[in-house]
């Protein structure tokens, strides 16, 4: 039962990757990215707005590392999405999402100097093959030659964004509860967007693209947050976390159903490695050798 909360918000997250290609058909990049987090916002005030007046004065010191943090996580990852929908498809931007808990993992050693260990390296290794693979398109030599196509490329810049944004917020916690935390993000995102939006050919939100923004911001800013915040909350943060490894198999499903997306071999392959990089970073090395212990 409780497992269900995580999933589904991993659905709303894949989905919405769908719709961030929809939208580059619809909608200019700059102005979903901020169409969306203004709709959150408004959506949010009438529940979070006194609580952050209440504690305006503890919130007021935080509000530098809150900004590091709506510009990493809502700005720069979500604004790359938009624009790498552009020229790259919505299967290929789930696959390359799932990298970011490998990315958080690279981090963490150079920048952060956190001891890694072997299993580690290996599952950076395996999954680093299967990035190669998978931008390749199953040719990973031509990636010599061709170079990364432009959107793989924003959307690996904003795994990368994403990834830091998932340290910081581990590493400061700020104290003031998920919600508090999340409106105040999504206020100082809104302000940041405003000089983004102001460079859109166009502010226009066409009929077909009103549904994609209402989506953006209802169902992927606030309902999914509320539905992973309820994971955690009953399954822990770590069994939670599983469940984004679904992500690039909804995306794919999903992609392939509403947009006629084609799932290629080397999405298979490419991506599969990603995961089990993932997988085995994580300590899925450790469980297989306790696995062949006791089978043996």
């Amino acid at each position: 039962m409780y497992s269900l909360f995580p999933m589904l918000a991993v659905m709303i997250w894949s989905a919405n990757t769908v719709v961030s290609k929809a939208a580059a058909h619809a909608l200019d990049p700059a102005a979903i990215s901020f169409y969306r987090w203004l709709l959150a916002a408004l959506i949010l005030t009438p529940l979070s707005l006194r609580p952050v007046l209440r504690q305006w004065r503890a919130i007021r010191p935080w509000l530098g590392r809150f900004a590091i943090l709506a510009a990493l996580g809502m700005v720069m990852y979500q604004c790359l999405a938009y624009y790498a929908a552009h020229s790259t498809s919505a299967t290929n931007m789930g696959v390359i999402c799932a990298l970011i808990p490998l990315l958080g993992l690279a981090l963490n050693a150079t920048v952060f100097r956190q001891p890694t260990g072997a299993h580690a390296l290996f599952g950076v290794a395996v999954s680093l093959l299967g990035v190669l693979y998978l931008l390749g398109q199953g040719r990973p030599m031509d990636l010599i030659s061709g170079g990364v196509n432009r959107g793989d490329a924003l959307m690996l810049a904003g795994s990368v964004s994403y990834a830091l944004y998932g340290i910081l917020l581990r590493r400061w916690a700020p104290p003031f509860g998920s919600w508090t935390n999340l409106y105040i993000q999504v206020l100082l995102a809104v302000l940041m967007l405003v000089p983004v939006a102001m460079s859109a050919d166009s502010l226009a939100v066409p009929p077909q693209g009103a549904g994609l923004v209402a989506f953006a911001g209802i169902a992927s800013s606030v309902l999914a947050p509320y539905l992973w915040m309820r994971g955690i909350q009953s399954l822990g943060s770590e069994r939670t976390a599983i469940f984004m490894n679904l992500l690039p198999l909804f995306t794919a499903l999903i992609a392939s159903a509403l947009l006629g997306e084609t799932i290629h071999d080397y999405h298979w392959l490419g991506g599969g490695l990603i995961l089990l990089g993932v997988s085995l970073s994580q300590g899925g090395w450790a469980k297989l050798r306790g696995l062949a212990r006791s089978t043996a």
